[in-house]
């Protein structure tokens, strides 16, 4: 089957955003499954993320169809600068998920968690996608389980390497930036035609969510610093 360079692109940017964005998820998946039976772990696992995958296409799906709304590209694309900019702050958050000795509750505890705490990648992935459905649900398919049995390794190297978070930032920016030029609404309002000033905007910024979340880190580092 044939696949165009714009898909292609869309689809290499989905798997990525999901990568950034799921490290919490693997978390989730461990905690909720930690009690149960170990022949039992792998099924909680297999049909928590599969119920996690499901959810994750349709809401973005349902997304993409409101991308179509006036204005709601600019909401989103608003929404990703914000996210982009998260990616960088160096912070970590406690994720309390109830564990279960039940392999329904497991189950059930998995795909509720996932569906709360992946507002972020289903609008980034919505707004990757160029409107292909199809691109979501392969892209989604793919990055879940590497995110889910590669989610350790992956944390250490991002650990270790810090730009790749700057390089997941810049693609969540620069999408954000794109979904917000690509409203025709807003387009409208400030008579802006589509041209190179579209692709100066979203670059612009990128550059400027790169800039602040490196500013927040330095200074956030300076300051322990100063505490030490």
């Amino acid at each position: 089957m044939a696949i165009s360079s714009e898909a292609l692109l869309a689809l290499l940017k989905i798997i990525a955003i999901d990568i950034i964005l799921s490290g919490d998820n693997a978390v989730v998946i461990a905690m909720a499954t930690r009690k149960l039976p170990k022949h039992q772990q792998n099924k909680a696992v297999f049909w928590g993320t599969g119920g996690a995958v499901f959810l994750r296409i349709l809401f973005a799906a349902i997304i993409v169809f409101l991308l179509k709304i006036p204005f709601v590209h600019l909401a989103g694309g608003l929404l990703l600068l914000w996210i982009a900019y998260k990616v960088l702050i160096e912070h970590e958050e406690e994720t309390a998920v109830q564990s279960s000795d039940r392999l329904l509750k497991a189950i059930t505890t998995i795909i509720a968690a996932d569906a709360v705490m992946s507002l972020d990648n289903v609008v980034a992935i919505a707004g990757a996608s160029e409107g292909h459905i199809g691109i979501i649900t392969f892209g989604v398919a793919i990055s879940i389980p590497i995110m889910i049995f590669g989610a350790k390794a992956i944390m250490k190297i991002m650990e270790k390497y810090r730009w790749i978070a700057y390089v997941g930032s810049g693609i969540l920016a620069w999408t954000g930036g794109k979904m917000m030029m690509e409203d025709k609404g807003f387009m409208q309002l400030l008579h802006f035609r589509e041209g190179p000033l579209m692709y100066a905007v979203s670059a612009g910024l990128t550059i400027f969510v790169l800039a602040a979340g490196y500013i927040t880190n330095k200074r956030a580092e300076s300051e322990q610093g100063t505490i030490m």
